[in-house]
């Protein structure tokens, strides 16, 4: 397809890694008082050449042919702000990173009244949001890391990569870490997490050889969209143990690519048994990324994505169709009517 040039905002910034590698021109807005959504390109990520900041003030001045809108902050605030008018008229798509909230079935989605594609990064999402007449689409993860950074498991321990797990409620498990590290031994990595006794932070370029180091990795996260500190480790051929809730049955096959299921006891029993075990463990991870190279590969990622950024612009186009001929109407009735 045409090379294109997109704006959107730094709002995950794994997500972000690899959404970009998509090869058209990106424009990140940036704002030195250091904005949520405004840090630009970041100082943890090696994007490619392609992708450029733009101070937020003059964003009004780029030829833009789409924008992708990751939070209901850029699609009702920033982008009115930085766009004005113009962002009625531009190809827009709203990625929505999360599950349903507060309820599963119940929660009608922000864009659901929106004439802009909105893409789901799960089936399960897209199935429980109430995205009324809005177009959708999924696109499942894409996963781009370092091929240097492969599984090693050399350290007898268990790794949960959450982001201040311990404020996040009960969605991100924080209760069930607790549980589980009385019986096994784990460690929390993440923004927020040496609150805890964890390793906190670690840059996004390093965080994959560290995580690697471990014998699996646990995510205790109960009602998650697909997290992508899962597939990262798949990717890396570790083993996965997890609960068997939202997207992640459809991805982990217990005894197969690891251990999933809704009782903790019997995964915080698999979880004795790969510490005991190292070489189950190895088999369990190529297992494991065997399913993230078919699944979640770069190539799959970015051919639908630019399937979605087709879908984008020709729903804004039979838009800007559709408001001609009802404006053509308007007049000839106002016409009619005069004359009569």
């Amino acid at each position: 397809m045409r090379r294109l040039k997109i704006l959107t905002w730094h709002v995950h910034g794994a997500y972000l890694n690899a959404l970009c590698r998509n090869d058209h021109d990106w424009y990140l807005p940036v704002k030195t008082n250091g904005t949520s959504s405004y840090s630009g390109r970041g100082t943890t990520l090696d994007l490619p050449h392609w992708v450029h900041e733009i101070p937020a003030d003059q964003v009004h001045t780029l030829d833009l042919d789409l924008v992708i809108y990751q939070s209901q902050d850029n699609y009702f605030v920033d982008g009115p702000n930085l766009l004005g008018d113009r962002m009625r008229v531009l190809p827009g798509i709203y990625v929505e990173h999360n599950t349903p909230r507060p309820h599963a079935v119940e929660s009608r989605h922000p864009m659901a009244d929106e004439q802009l594609l909105l893409v789901h990064v799960t089936e399960y999402n897209r199935l429980m949001w109430d995205s009324g007449s809005a177009p959708t689409a999924v696109i499942e993860h894409g996963v781009f890391i370092d091929k240097a950074a492969r599984y090693d498991g050399s350290i007898a321990a268990g790794a949960t990569v959450v982001n201040n797990i311990h404020k996040r409620g009960r969605f991100t498990g924080f209760d069930l870490f607790q549980q589980a590290s009385k019986c096994v031994p784990l460690v929390a990595i993440g923004m927020g997490t040496e609150e805890i006794g964890g390793i906190g932070d670690i840059p996004y370029r390093k965080l994959h050889p560290v995580v690697a180091q471990y014998r699996f990795l646990f995510s205790p996260m109960r009602y998650t969209s697909l997290p992508l500190a899962v597939i990262e480790a798949m990717t890396m051929g570790m083993p996965i143990v997890a609960l068997a809730t939202t997207e992640l049955p459809t991805v982990i096959r217990d005894g197969e690519s690891g251990y999933i299921s809704c009782d903790l006891e019997l995964l915080i029993d698999r979880m004795r048994g790969l510490l005991e075990n190292p070489k189950l463990a190895q088999q369990l991870g190529e297992h494991a990324q065997q399913v993230a190279a078919e699944r979640f590969g770069m190539a799959r990622f970015v051919a639908d994505w630019n399937i979605a950024f087709n879908r984008a612009i020709g729903l804004a186009a039979d838009r800007h169709r559709i408001d001609a001929i009802l404006d053509r109407n308007r007049v000839e009735s106002t016409r009619s009517a005069v004359m009569t």
